[in-house]
């Protein structure tokens, strides 16, 4: 990390670019923050699963990609979101259910969504939205675009079948797709030493061809770099490319999980890795940005995240009469 910060001082990082990390990673944690507070006041209802620990991952892969670019997550998706620039208001009243969510508030949590910024979600089912991916990317090819097609997901969902099938597809129709593995060590609640012969997730692109490389995922800069490289490489070849993102969350896997498979201790000791207090200390340190600048950005994000909680509470509940709308066709079929 501090090797990194060297470079920003040269040309590569400046003031105003890791004062934009650090109000993005900062945002995504106050923001979940808040959503776990309302989840216990039951303001936000049904699953809730927090990305607290891996804003590195979001917030350093976006930095590499562009407004054209697809970009779809899974259901721990509130931070990719954010990151994209989805107003944190339309976010928040997605949670709640109101009609001025994204969705509106018939996704929830788990299916944030936004044409508009091309972001595809938020997908429930795990690794069931890699094949979206794949079919996005091979869409662009066609239409011979520029823009290529980042999909999120966990080490969960690498062992999953759909992943094998689309490195394999991607691989062999050579179409623009960056594959972003989320690494947290434990998908829902089961170590990756029991799922995964191989560890070194990196290492399963080999077999398809498609080249991979794995990065630090609690330090942004890093992850920024890889995934510049590789998005890089993506639109010059028109080749996927598999970018492993070693990284670790605080909180439990759901709202709901009682967390009875790691050690608090060993949760303790990830967060001496926090990316949010990495940054901060070491641009510090660094003499790129102050303690004043810091403590501006924090009262920024608090202000925004009042904000939008505020925009969900003023929110407006979707009426009953209008239950089956986008659900069933109103138009009638031709016999």
């Amino acid at each position: 990390m501090e090797t990194a910060l060297k470079q920003e001082k040269t040309g590569v990082i400046g003031k105003a670019h890791a004062l934009l990390l650090l109000e993005q990673m900062m945002l995504i944690r106050r923001f979940e923050e808040k959503c776990a507070e309302l989840y216990t006041q039951e303001k936000i209802r049904g699953f809730l699963h927090l990305y607290i620990g891996e804003e590195a991952v979001a917030v350093g892969v976006l930095q590499a990609l562009t407004g054209e670019d697809f970009i779809l997550a899974t259901y721990r998706e509130h931070g990719h979101a954010l990151a994209r620039g989805v107003e944190p208001g339309v976010v928040m009243a997605e949670m709640y259910g109101k009609q001025e969510g994204c969705s509106r508030g018939r996704g929830g949590s788990m299916h944030i969504f936004d044409k508009g910024k091309n972001f595809f979600g938020g997908n429930a089912i795990v690794a069931g939205h890699l094949p979206l991916a794949l079919g996005m990317a091979l869409a662009s090819k066609k239409q011979k675009k520029n823009n290529i097609a980042c999909c999120f997901f966990g080490e969960g969902a690498a062992a999953e079948g759909e992943f094998h099938e689309v490195m394999n597809l991607a691989s062999l129709w050579q179409v623009p797709l960056l594959l972003v593995c989320e690494n947290n060590l434990y998908a829902m609640g089961t170590a990756i030493r029991f799922t995964h012969a191989v560890q070194e997730l990196e290492k399963k692109a080999v077999a398809y061809g498609v080249e991979a490389t794995a990065v630090d995922g609690m330090d942004v800069l890093a992850v920024e770099k890889a995934a510049g490289e590789a998005a890089g490489k993506v639109r010059s070849t028109g080749r996927p490319f598999f970018l492993v993102c070693n990284t670790y969350r605080f909180r439990a896997h759901s709202m709901f999980d009682s967390e009875l498979y790691r050690e608090k201790a060993e949760v303790e000791e990830w967060k001496k890795k926090d990316p949010i207090k990495l940054l901060r200390q070491n641009t510090m340190q660094q003499g790129i940005i102050t303690p004043e600048e810091a403590a501006i950005v924090q009262n920024k994000v608090e202000e925004e995240v009042q904000k939008a909680v505020a925009f969900a509470e003023a929110g407006i509940w979707e009426p009953i009469e209008q239950l089956t709308q986008f659900v069933y066709s109103d138009r009638q079929l031709e016999t």
